[in-house]
Parts: C-alpha cells; structure tokens; sequence
C-alpha cells in the first residue's frame, strides 16, 4: 500500500519537481499539493495524507504555524510532519521541530533520501539529514549548553549507544541494524532517553550529546 503524501510549498516549480520525485519511488503517492500553510492543513484534514513534506516559508500560514496545527503538543491524531528547507533555514526548522515536525531534509537531499525519510515519517520512524544536524548543534549549541543539565536518572550502557547513533543523524531503522536491535526496542530507548535527559525530539538530544562530549 503507497504511502500518501500532500507537498506543501509556495514555489510551484519546488512542488512540480517534489511530485516528480515521489510518484517516481516505490510505495510512495503525492495525493495533493499546497502553496501556503493554511492549504496545507485544511487539504490534511479534508484527505488525511499519511504524511506532510512541510516547507517553512510560506504565505498565508508558515511552516512552523502549520506543523503545529498538525503534528504539535495536545494535536489528538497528529500527521507526520517532515520539513524540507535550505541552509539558510536552520532556526526555523528547529522551531518546527519542536511544533512537532518528526524529521527533516535539505531540498538538495535527492531522490533516495527524500524517499527514504517519506518512509520513515509513515511507519512512526525518523530521518534527520546528518548535515543539518551538525549545523543545528552548532548554531544551537552555546544556547543548548546552559540547559544540558545531568539526566533525571543514569543513562544504560545501551540508551549511550543509541544516544550516539542518533546524535550522528541516524534513523531508527539504522539504528538498530548497527547495534543489532529491533526497531521497537530503539523507539523504547530513545522514549527513555528523551524522558531521562528532559527534551523533545531528537535534535535535542543530538545536540545533548554534542555537549556532553564537550564538558
């Protein structure tokens, strides 16, 4: 079964070449498109994509506003939410990762990592592009520093591991293929981990690692 998607982004030659790219994969359907956020989560709601490709720059509604409505804290049936920016763009992916965005890429990701994050996105799974992860951590780190506080309880040799996989920008799935572990006992630890170290989304405790190699 083909995993629907709904394109949201105000550039229609960026949209035209999304679709291009998705319907060209296997097991993945681009249902409709949106040129503003608010189209974007009205047309969710009216034809319940299995996943949102979310730009954040757009009129109407952002982004960042529209992740919220869709995927953010108290949201019954949140859409998964994957956010596709530029470089320029970093602190407003971080914002709408945490409105909820459940991972996000470059728009010079290519072919196989877009798809492969569509992927992830629908089976409750997350890609987070390596390269904007380092540029996260860096731009966000000194901020981060203060608030990498001691976790509420020790972290397990094997919650170190997967702390380290995701730090390096690894998807769940990769995750437990490297340390040979099945994909609900990584969903299970990095639950743990977010709860122990008092974050969000796994930038944050990307960039918790960063700073706990620092100190």
């Amino acid at each position: 079964m083909s995993v629907r998607v709904l394109i949201a982004d105000d550039q229609e030659l960026v949209r035209t070449g999304l679709r291009m790219i998705l319907d060209a994969q296997p097991g993945i359907e681009v249902i409709a498109e949106a040129s503003d956020g608010a189209e974007a989560v009205a047309l969710t709601h009216e034809l319940g994509p299995d996943v949102c490709l979310m730009d954040i720059r757009m009129p109407v509604l952002d982004g960042i506003a529209a992740t919220t409505l869709l995927a953010g804290p108290g949201v019954p049936d949140p859409i998964p939410v994957v956010v596709i920016t530029t470089f320029d763009l970093d602190e407003y992916v971080y914002a709408a990762l945490r409105a909820g965005a459940r991972g996000f890429l470059l728009k010079n990701a290519g072919a196989a990592l877009l798809a492969e994050a569509v992927h992830a996105a629908a089976r409750g799974d997350a890609l987070i592009d390596p390269n904007v992860t380092v540029r996260l951590i860096e731009a966000f780190a000194p901020a981060a520093r203060a608030a990498a506080a001691q976790p509420a309880s020790p972290l397990t040799d094997r919650e170190q591991d997967v702390l380290a996989a995701v730090a390096r920008g690894l998807g769940n799935t990769e995750i437990g293929s490297e340390l040979h572990i099945s994909l609900s006992t990584v969903k299970t630890h990095i639950a743990s981990l977010m709860l122990k170290l008092g974050v969000r989304n796994r930038v944050e405790l990307a960039i918790w690692e960063h700073e706990r190699r620092r100190r």
